[in-house]
C-alpha cells in the first residue's frame, strides 16, 4: 500500500515537473533552438540529425560549435574534442545541482541518467524550484521537467525545420541568443558573492577577444581564463581580509 502511494505521488510530481515547459526559462529556450534550428537548416544538415543531435548534445551551445565545426571543415577529432571541451563548464552545475536532488534511497544510475539534462535552462529553474520540493520527489520532479524539455524542443525542431530554412540571419542570431542573455541576467541578479560579479565580466570581456584568436575554442577559453583570473581575485581578497583580521 505505501509502496503504491509513494509511486502515485512521485508521479504527481513528475507531472508538476512537465508542466515547467510552460515557464519563462523554457519558452526562451523553445525560441533559441527555433534560431538553432535556421542555423542546421542553412548549414544543408539533414533534419533527422537535427533531432537527434538535440536529443543527445542537450547543451545549445555545444550544439552550435558542432555545427559551426562541421561547416568550417573541421575533423571528427577536432570537433569532438572541442564539444567535450566546451561542455565541461556544466560540471559545476552539475555538482552543484544534484546533492539538492539527491535524496535517502536515489540510486547513483538515476542520478547520472538526469544529469544528462542539466544545462543552462534546467539549472536555472530547477535551483529555483527544487528547494520547495519535498527532498524524496526532487527526483521526479526534476526528470518531468528535463525529459518533457528536450522531448519538446526535439518535436519543436523537427515541425518548424522546414520553416525557418530561409530565416535572416541576424534573426536567428538574435532568437538563438535569447538563451546566453536569459542565463546572465539570471546568474547576475541571483549572485551572493562579488567574484561571480568579477567572472562574469572577465567572461564577457574574453568572449570576443578569444573568438578573434582562437574561433574554435572561444568559449572554453574565455570561461577558463576569466573564471581562472576571478578565482585569484577571490583569494587576494581573502587574503587582504585575513591580514587586516
Amino acid at each position: 500500500m505505501k509502496r503504491e502511494e509513494d509511486e502515485q505521488s512521485s508521479l504527481a510530481w513528475f507531472g508538476k515537473g512537465m508542466r515547467g515547459i510552460f515557464s519563462l526559462p523554457a519558452f526562451i529556450l523553445m525560441l533559441s533552438f527555433v534560431g538553432f534550428c535556421s542555423l542546421t537548416a542553412q548549414a544543408g544538415i539533414p533534419v533527422e540529425q537535427v533531432v537527434f543531435m538535440v536529443g543527445m548534445v542537450w547543451a545549445l551551445p555545444a550544439k552550435v560549435i558542432l555545427v559551426s565545426s562541421m561547416m568550417s571543415g573541421a575533423g571528427l577529432a577536432t570537433a569532438f574534442l572541442a564539444v567535450s571541451l566546451s561542455s565541461v563548464r556544466l560540471m559545476p552545475m552539475v555538482a552543484a545541482l544534484i546533492p539538492e536532488l539527491r535524496g535517502s534511497r536515489t540510486p547513483t544510475w538515476l542520478l547520472l541518467f538526469l544529469s544528462h539534462f542539466v544545462a543552462i535552462t534546467a539549472w536555472v529553474f530547477a535551483m529555483e524550484k527544487v528547494p520547495h520540493v519535498p527532498r524524496e520527489r526532487r527526483v521526479a520532479f526534476f526528470a518531468g521537467f528535463g525529459i518533457t524539455l528536450v522531448a519538446a524542443n526535439m518535436l519543436l525542431v523537427a515541425v518548424v525545420y522546414h520553416f525557418v530554412a530561409d530565416f535572416p540571419p541576424i534573426v536567428a542570431g538574435c532568437l538563438f541568443f535569447l538563451t546566453p542573455v536569459y542565463f546572465l541576467a539570471s546568474i547576475w541578479h541571483s549572485a551572493r558573492h562579488p567574484v561571480v560579479y568579477v567572472a562574469l565580466l572577465f567572461g564577457l570581456a574574453g568572449g570576443p577577444l578569444f573568438y578573434w584568436l582562437f574561433p574554435e575554442f572561444d568559449i572554453l577559453l574565455a570561461g577558463l581564463v576569466g573564471g581562472t583570473l576571478a578565482w585569484l581575485i577571490e583569494r587576494l581578497w581573502r587574503r587582504r581580509k585575513e591580514v587586516r583580521g
